[in-house]
């Protein structure tokens, strides 16, 4: 599963593509925030059973926090976001639940899977598979399982098979983590690992993140001095 240092990788892209004039390390902080939220439900499982994955994971969380600051910068006559910082403030404000529910919640959805509408629907969602243009078969994707099954259990359609979305809920599903690694009483010896980058993917998703933030660092710095 990404760590949380490739969930802060994609959350700086959202931050050097969307902020526009808005960017700054401030600014950046609040996107990077925002993405590691998600991740904190790793502690919510010592106490809740497999919060983890669920807690803080699920979608409801960007959808209520996006409501009311539709409200507040649509709606109200005067809007406390705007009054405090202006439409900059603004603008950081939609980048960070965008960051939230991307790359703090999305990105896990495509691994492993999240329980997307916990506590109102308790099940984990998983979005893994491909997209391929076949010469026999034409557009194939196998993320999601629309073939329809035929009277002996055998699907129909496409050569691909389809993915299992979901993957159950939290009475049968556990999501390790270095905070809670084993599911029930743990050994004595128990070992926690808190990963960076699992993947050589996952590892240029990393650089290349350094090398886009950084580059509009300097550049805002630059702009900022002349």
């Amino acid at each position: 599963m990404p760590s949380t240092v490739v969930h802060l990788a994609l959350a700086g892209l959202l931050a050097a593509g969307l902020l526009g004039a808005a960017f700054d390390l401030r600014a950046l902080a609040v996107v990077f925030v925002a993405a590691a939220i998600p991740d904190l439900d790793a502690f919510a499982s010592l106490v809740i059973e497999s919060g983890h994955r669920a807690v803080l994971h699920t979608l409801l969380l960007p959808l209520a926090v996006g409501a009311v600051c539709w409200y507040d910068t649509r709606y109200r006559e005067d809007s406390w976001i705007r009054a405090r910082w202006d439409d900059a403030g603004v603008r950081v404000a939609w980048v960070s639940i965008l960051s939230l529910a991307i790359a703090g919640i999305g990105l896990d959805m495509f691994t492993n899977g999240v329980n997307v509408f916990y506590p109102v629907h308790d099940q984990f969602y998983q979005l893994d598979g491909e997209v391929l243009l076949s010469t026999h078969d034409g557009i194939v994707q196998t993320f999601v399982d629309l073939s329809q099954s035929t009277a002996d259990g055998a699907s129909s359609g496409g050569g691909s098979s389809g993915g299992e979305v979901a993957v159950g809920s939290t009475d049968d599903q556990f999501y390790s983590s270095g905070v809670d690694p084993w599911e029930g009483e743990e050994p004595a010896n128990v070992e926690r690992t808190f990963p960076i980058v699992r993947s050589g993917q996952q590892l240029l998703l990393v650089v290349t993140s350094a090398v886009v933030v950084g580059g509009r660092l300097i550049e805002q710095r630059i702009v900022g001095e002349s």
